[in-house]
């Protein structure tokens, strides 16, 4: 059975904190004092603003619990998660001695990409760094965030939401951004399942469609149009109003129209990821297989439990991570693991080392941790054992240098002959819409 996730409300659209109200009305008093002097100089590309002005986004309707307000995100301090293991931990390839560490089966050269689930918006973007710095360097190519599915506006990508993970994945070539994607709007809402049933029969007719167009369209208009799309995750459980066990056959026929629409977009290059909970939930996920045409990668959430169940036992019971692997090999499909972590059997360092090595030996596209409690490894003080497990075989990996900044280079100023610009700084000119200059003979024209 997948992880509970908590309903949200969500204010989507375009929404600012408090903490950008205080640069506007500086902005404003400036502009004020110099209304008679000044006269604009050249105008600011606010196509891709500062990510300080990318708007707060809305909670998510997956990952972790939303807080009760939604202040401007302050990334965090450079420092290791309490509980964490001392910096001096041994790599993965120089176990402590007598201590059974074992090496992932994979070399660093094979290791897939990867990353984890931090935070659904800006502050999930920070705190991809300060896990890369826990991790001795070791590179995070993965960003991996959630769509809100309390109501189909933000579905589409509302304004402001997807920028600054658009703009960290455009950083690299090499990075992937992983987006969840609801297929239903009041997704974690306990619809019944006679509701479910009708809904899945209005998506297989098409109702829904432009829902999804617009949402591709917001992706390539950000230039991420090979983002994964997680779509409808979890279907094989019981949380979400998307999920498959009311009607299997149209879901399948939804998730069919939701990929040939996005699809249909131009520029697109989206790969669609299923993804179900490991092990058999409410009905078994090969019930919700739509079909190789649709499909792109064969995900599975995959964490530690229920209780007392081993990492064996979940690679072999029905369903399981032995099954799925089998399954995709047989549909020509790569894996990934878009969810995994500890959960019911607590601090459980025999299942980190497992399912490390078991993602070293298949090589998915990609996994993501899913970093909070009880899951996570970083940010959780309550597994110290399954962090260093975590820490030890993951910082042994290749260092990646990113690649340096391109220098701006300042456009020729196109102000007046003694005209002296104002320097008033990226937040004042961002909301003014421009720089703003004074001329030096404003006073002689005054007389």
């Amino acid at each position: 059975m997948g992880v509970r996730r908590q309903g949200r409300a969500c204010t989507g659209g375009q929404r600012r904190g408090p903490r950008l109200r205080r640069p506007v009305l500086l902005a404003v008093a400036v502009a004020a004092s110099v209304t008679l002097a000044a006269v604009p100089c050249h105008a600011v590309d606010t196509t891709d603003p500062p990510p300080q002005a990318a708007a707060t986004p809305p909670p998510a309707a997956a990952g972790v619990p939303a807080p009760v307000a939604a202040p401007a995100p302050v990334p965090p301090a450079a420092s290791p998660s309490p509980g964490a293991p001392d910096p001096g931990t041994p790599t993965a390839g120089t176990p402590t001695p007598g201590s059974g560490e074992a090496t992932p089966t994979g070399t660093p050269a094979s290791w897939p990409a990867f990353g984890a689930y931090l935070d659904y918006g800006a502050l999930g973007v920070a705190r991809i760094d300060e896990l890369s710095k826990w991790l001795g360097g070791t590179e995070l190519r993965v960003g991996h965030t959630y769509l809100p599915g309390d109501r189909w506006a933000n579905i589409e990508g509302p304004e402001g939401f997807l920028d600054v993970w658009a703009r960290w994945r455009r950083q690299r070539d090499d990075r992937m951004l992983v987006l969840n994607v609801p297929m239903m709007e009041r997704n974690e809402a306990h619809v019944p399942d006679e509701e479910v049933r009708a809904l899945l029969r209005r998506g297989a007719a098409g109702e829904f469609d432009r829902h999804f167009k617009a949402l591709a369209e917001r992706l390539v208009a950000l230039k991420v149009p090979d983002t994964v799309i997680v779509l409808g995750w979890e279907m094989n459980g019981t949380t979400y109003t998307h999920r498959c066990g009311p009607d299997p056959e149209n879901w399948k026929k939804y998730w069919n129209r939701i990929v040939s629409t996005m699809r249909a977009v131009p520029g697109q290059e989206f790969r669609f990821d299923f993804a179900p909970s490991r092990g058999r939930d409410a009905v078994p996920w090969t019930q919700c297989y739509p079909g190789d045409d649709t499909v792109d990668i064969l995900g599975m959430d995959a964490y530690d439990q229920p209780r007392g169940l081993s990492f064996e036992e979940q690679v072999k019971e029905p369903y399981g991570l032995q099954a799925h692997v089998d399954f995709a090999k047989a549909h020509h499909k790569p894996v990934s693991y878009p969810e995994w972590g500890l959960f019911r059997n607590g601090d459980n360092p025999e299942y980190m080392r497992g399912m490390l090595d078991w993602m070293a030996r298949h090589e998915p596209v990609y996994n993501t941790l899913t970093d909070y409690c009880p899951h996570g490894v970083w940010t959780c003080e309550k597994n110290p054992k399954a962090a260093e497990v975590y820490r030890s075989l993951l910082s042994h990996l290749p260092h990646v240098t990113p690649a340096p900044a391109p220098t701006p280079v300042p456009p020729a100023p196109t102000h007046p002959a003694g005209c002296s610009p104002l320097n008033l700084g990226d937040w004042v000119e961002y909301w003014l819409g421009g720089k703003l200059c004074v001329k030096f003979d404003w006073w002689s024209r005054s007389r």
